[in-house]
């Protein structure tokens, strides 16, 4: 159904430093940047290896927000541990922890992920949903 999500943020490249090493554990990877210091429009795009973008990130230094309460975008992880390392980068690179990885039986019996912050207070979740 959805093609990519755009994201507005305030440091493309403190962002861009964030998302390399948030979803590295998940398989994703920067899949283009337009990066050019000093400019406005600057942006990078996350997805799998030779495929397009998912996910970009474009500088926005006025005005930008994440969106309201009950919006967040879950990453689809290929297992557990994946989430673990994602949860420890995102914590490392200037996100702030909105719930340690672990089991989340309210939302099924599979279901595992960690959700975070990242710099500019856009709400990303890493989950594995198969029994292991």
């Amino acid at each position: 159904m959805l093609h990519h999500v755009s994201f507005g943020v305030s440091d493309v490249e403190r962002s861009a430093a964030f998302y390399d090493a948030a979803l590295a554990p998940l398989g994703y990877r920067r899949v283009w940047e337009d990066l050019n210091p000093g400019l406005p429009d600057q942006a990078v795009g996350y997805g799998v290896a030779g495929g397009g973008d998912k996910l970009a990130i474009k500088l926005r230094p006025q005005g930008q927000r994440p969106p309201g309460p009950g919006f967040h975008l879950a990453f689809a992880a290929p297992d557990r541990q994946s989430i673990a390392l994602f949860h420890a980068a995102a914590l490392a690179h200037g996100g702030r922890d909105n719930g340690a990885p672990g089991p989340r039986p309210d939302y099924g019996s599979h279901y595992y992920a960690a959700f975070v912050i990242d710099p500019d207070g856009h709400h990303i979740e890493a989950v594995f949903n198969s029994p292991e």
